[in-house]
């Protein structure tokens, strides 16, 4: 089976132990930044479809990913979701704007 997608560091060592052949091979950067995008995509599906928490978690790893990929700073990124919140407020209300 064919797949030409990013994944986790010890999926083909898995593979091997159950006796499969994976083929792979390690991106280059600009690769990686795309497969990594898709990732994020995929994952955001498949938490949509299985509102579960193991779906939560693979979305977090590949933020986390993105994240070092980026090399953003941690307190900057604090600090922008912060006043985002304080200007633009959260989610927390359950509003939906239904005209403007």
């Amino acid at each position: 089976m064919k797949y030409n997608k990013l994944v986790r560091d010890k999926i083909p060592e898995i593979i091997k132990s159950k006796g499969g052949v994976a083929i792979t091979h390690i991106a280059n950067d600009a690769e990686y930044w795309q497969k990594l995008k898709e990732k994020l995509q995929e994952e955001v599906g498949e938490f949509i479809e299985a509102e579960n928490i193991e779906e939560m978690a693979d979305i977090l790893e590949v933020i986390d990913a993105i994240f070092n990929y980026k090399k953003f700073d941690e307190q900057e990124l604090k600090r922008v979701k912060e006043k985002k919140v304080n200007e633009r407020g959260g989610f927390d209300d359950k509003i939906i704007l239904e005209e403007s």
